[in-house]
């Protein structure tokens, strides 16, 4: 199965001293799947590492996707529609464009699953073809 992977895990991923590294590692190397990651979101994750761990651990996740261990996607024109739609219909969260490409993404590869810890955002957010997301790692407990 897919799965795509939002940014606070692979920002607990470059954090060797993270305690819930070991949770995500386990969740990533388990998954049998294909690994999207939205091109939004690696930048995202690019920023976020960079902030707090340095250089070395920026070049480390660009290691990764260089290595291929993520399919990064970029968003299709008639996708930036979905997320304008659902910015207005969930305003109230303030969302934004790297979670909300996730949701674009999911429904593009036919997926609900999705590796993130922003229960906030993707507990409220429905996938566009209605249901709910399965948010790893927790609904995998």
């Amino acid at each position: 199965m897919t799965l795509v992977v939002d940014a606070g895990l692979l920002v607990t991923m470059a954090n060797r001293r993270d305690p819930l590294m070991p949770i995500v590692d386990r969740n990533l190397r388990e998954e049998s799947g294909g690994l999207i990651l939205p091109a939004a979101v690696s930048a995202e994750v690019d920023y976020l590492v960079r902030q707090p761990l340095g250089r070395a651990a920026g070049r480390a996740f660009l290691c990764e996707l260089a290595d291929g261990k993520f399919r990064v996607e970029c968003l299709h024109a008639h996708e930036y529609a979905f997320i304008l739609q659902y910015d207005e219909q969930y305003a109230n969260l303030d969302v934004g464009l790297a979670d909300l490409s996730v949701v674009a993404l999911a429904y593009r590869f036919r997926t609900r699953r999705v590796l993130t810890f922003g229960e906030r955002h993707f507990r409220v957010l429905r996938p566009l073809d209605g249901g709910s997301f399965v948010l790893l790692p927790r609904d995998d407990a």
